[in-house]
């Protein structure tokens, strides 16, 4: 089977979303039913992007672009190269190109996974030193790469490693089921006060007798962590975890776990739950952190204080206050949110384990040292 170099535009449509203002500065553009794509939401999707953060109006839509299902989304700024195709019609702005794969000479899972196995790397090696790391269409078109000439070789390729993907999303939307069930679990009993035998219980202004509110600061200590750029991680076994949760991996971990990691900057007070030893800015360590405590906090309205760049503000975070239960109804919900936990952490394991294989076949897929 012959390979040859190609260039993106060699192997079809290559072009720049387009929008023309930021949220803060036309609302007006915002809030409508077209899906509206961000870089985030590229980085954060798997194979294929059917989730978004926000929406173009109508007249959002007609500053901008609506892309067509199987549009491979390619980010060109603050995260570099991240990719994934399109499962739903969307508009995305000028930091993600999109490609639109030519019938008969290319794949776009064939190229997603080509960017995952090698060129990740090498659009982001020619982007550093940069003020800002940032890839533009002319770089990203400069640059040729190995393809197989028969499309048909690429499908199979992709099939290939795509039946891993499938096996990773099906396992994700399985986890986020039994999240949802501890969600509601937790809501049920200390958000509506309906825990079992709340029949009997007195309650007066919102607080059952024998439970106590308690401000964030009683109950625990929000540390600092330290940042770890992507040009000087070492990939391994423990996750390291930014304010929009996962951000990849290193061989070293800095906090023991299980802990709870909380998000300072941009994606303010999200909270994530971190079962093994790991790499955070922010986070609560293993000796405070429970799974009460965990969907608590993600109960919590915690407030941006910085306009420019969202913040966590630290004193006020601290003010805000956890309704606590009595000693019975805390070991109640644990023994119910535990197995459900242990069920996420095992499908979570599996997936960490089924990606590992993938990535170890994917570069010899992807220059033909193996076939399928």
């Amino acid at each position: 089977m012959s390979w040859s170099e190609k260039s993106l535009d060699e192997l079809g449509f290559v072009s720049r979303g387009r929008s023309r203002n930021r949220p803060r500065d036309a609302a007006h553009l915002y809030g409508g039913p077209y899906p509206f794509v961000q870089t985030g939401d590229v980085k954060h999707s798997g194979l294929y992007l059917t989730e978004y953060s926000q929406t173009y109006s109508e007249e959002g839509l007609a500053q901008s672009k609506l892309w067509p299902v199987g549009t491979l989304c390619i980010t060109i700024a603050a995260n570099i190269a991240d990719t994934s195709i399109l499962g739903i019609e969307a508009c995305f702005p000028d930091s993600v190109i999109g490609f639109i794969p030519t019938q008969g000479k290319a794949d776009a899972r064939f190229i997603k996974y080509l960017f995952d196995a090698v060129l990740k790397l090498r659009y982001r090696q020619y982007t550093q030193g940069a003020a800002q790391d940032n890839l533009s269409q002319g770089k990203l078109l400069a640059l040729k790469f190995l393809v197989p000439d028969d499309v048909k070789e690429q499908k199979r390729i992709a099939d290939f490693i795509a039946s891993y993907d499938e096996l990773i999303e099906n396992n994700r939307r399985r986890i986020q089921l039994q999240e949802e069930s501890a969600r509601l679990l937790y809501q049920e009993w200390f958000v509506h006060l309906r825990f079992p035998g709340h029949e009997l219980v007195k309650i007066t202004d919102g607080v059952p007798e024998g439970w106590e509110k308690k401000p964030i600061k009683q109950i625990a200590t929000l540390n600092y962590g330290k940042a770890l750029k992507a040009e000087v991680r070492v990939p391994g076994p423990f996750p390291v975890y930014g304010s929009s949760g996962e951000v990849g991996s290193h061989e070293k971990a800095l906090v023991k776990g299980p802990g709870i990691v909380v998000g300072r900057k941009g994606n303010v007070g999200s909270i994530f739950w971190v079962n093994t030893d790991f790499y955070p800015i922010y986070f609560i360590s293993s000796e405070e952190s429970s799974l009460f405590l965990y969907h608590a906090l993600k109960n919590v309205q915690f407030i941006n204080t910085d306009v420019a760049v969202p913040g966590l503000n630290r004193n006020m975070a601290y003010s805000r206050e956890i309704l606590i239960p009595n000693h019975k109804n805390y070991q109640r919900f644990l023994s119910e949110a535990q197995p459900i936990q242990k069920q996420i952490n095992n499908l979570q394991d599996y997936n960490n384990k089924l990606a590992q294989a993938r990535d170890l076949l994917l570069p010899k897929l992807m220059s033909g040292e193996l076939t399928v």
